[in-house]
């Protein structure tokens, strides 16, 4: 089976191939020559990734995947939320990203946060959703030099080291995205 998989990030795409069996092959947008950028103008996350997923199957007629991921940060209200790629700006930098979540947190004493990944896939002219959360906390501090994003400064429950600090295998078994992925990989060995 063939699968788009609506995202330019090339990190994503790593992370959920690792986890696929043989039998599904994943297209990148590359591969199916979608060089625009897929607007992600939703304000929740689960309508971000139905926007992308929606957009490749309208335009190219293949089934698709789409994900979008968040941190959401329990003493800023759920910041940065939906605009967590774009939190310091619209260059999606993750440094600056880091930089910014700490500042707001720097008097905070609550630090629990939580990751959310929903991920909407088009296939047989119907639509699943998927939803990964992971429970944690926000270091005071970047830890760790693997992952990417918000990995550096976040602690999952019941671990004392980062994602960051995590090899991709271990961080797919418990992370937001790697729950999400078993539950579209199920659906997809099991209902096809």
């Amino acid at each position: 089976m063939k699968i788009v998989f609506a995202s330019n990030n090339l990190n994503k795409v790593r992370e959920i191939s690792n986890q696929l069996p043989d039998d599904i092959e994943i297209l990148s947008l590359a591969d199916i020559n979608c060089t625009e950028d897929i607007p992600e103008t939703g304000n929740t996350i689960e309508s971000n990734a139905i926007l992308k997923a929606n957009y490749v199957t309208e335009k190219y007629g293949l089934p698709c995947f789409a994900d979008d991921t968040g941190l959401e940060i329990e003493a800023l209200n759920g910041e940065p939320g939906v605009y967590s790629a774009r939190y310091a700006g619209k260059d999606k930098n993750d440094d600056k990203n880091i930089e910014l979540v700490l500042k707001k947190l720097a008097e905070q004493t609550n630090r629990k946060a939580r990751f959310k990944t929903v991920i909407a896939l088009n296939i047989d002219n119907e639509q699943h959703l998927f939803t990964g959360i992971v429970e944690g906390n926000i270091t005071h501090e970047k830890i760790g030099t693997n992952g990417f994003g918000y990995d550096p400064v976040f602690t999952p429950s019941g671990f004392d080291h980062t994602f960051a600090q995590m090899d991709i295998e271990q961080k797919n078994i418990i992370s937001h995205r790697g729950k999400a992925v078993k539950q579209l990989i199920y659906f997809l060995t099991n209902t096809k």
